[in-house]
């Protein structure tokens, strides 16, 4: 079984707030054209994407650059629902094994659209990410915009240590009702700082 987990890109996707507004026009039409054609404009920080290193440090390497194994990798869903900060637990030490793609379950994603999605999402703690690094997680995937606010010091740390942050994910909370799961969260192949993303779970068990 498969688990989509991205949104679905459409003219006018939700953006960032400040970033451009996503733009997809149909410009060719069977009828008339004898083919048809669609054209996107679209930023890399919108709906489901996947931040790299680049975004916000002073590194030279792209998305493009990072191995492709990076991007594929056993899931570990933790389910942080209700929580307004997302703190280290002792247990977390045995659930995430190392070399993870870690899923979070906040259940922030059913407010996208909505004004308040892009303020009042949880964040993670400096603690949490510390745990983050020390099991050496391939990427942290997450049902909200980001994992933090200005001046974004979780993102930096993350980032310092390669590990890369997919955000805007959708329908987690079937993740909590699988077994073991792959994550599959594939970038376009794009010299760009991040990119969007088609994010989903591979259901094994």
């Amino acid at each position: 079984m498969i688990i989509d987990l991205s949104h679905l890109i459409v003219d006018g996707l939700p953006p960032y707030p400040g970033d451009a507004e996503t733009i997809l026009t149909q410009t060719k039409f069977i009828h008339t054209d004898h083919y048809t054609n669609h054209q996107l404009s679209v930023n890399m920080h919108e709906g489901t994407h996947i931040d790299g290193p680049m975004h916000l440090l002073d590194v030279p390497t792209y998305l493009n650059e990072f191995s492709l194994d990076r991007f594929i990798g056993s899931g570990t869903v933790i389910d942080v629902a209700g929580q307004t900060e997302i703190d280290y637990l002792e247990e977390y030490e045995e659930l995430i094994p190392e070399a993870q793609i870690v899923v979070l379950h906040t259940e922030h994603s059913r407010l996208f659209g909505q004004p308040s999605y892009f303020t009042d999402y949880p964040v993670l703690t400096l603690a949490f990410a510390e745990l983050l690094v020390r099991k050496h997680v391939k990427m942290v995937c997450l049902d909200m915009p980001s994992p933090d606010k200005y001046p974004f010091e979780v993102h930096q740390l993350l980032f310092a240590n390669n590990i890369l942050i997919a955000e805007n994910l959708t329908h987690v909370e079937k993740l909590l009702e699988v077994g073991k799961f792959e994550i599959i969260a594939l970038p376009l192949h794009i010299r760009a700082d991040s990119s969007i993303a088609r994010i989903v779970a591979r259901v094994l068990e």
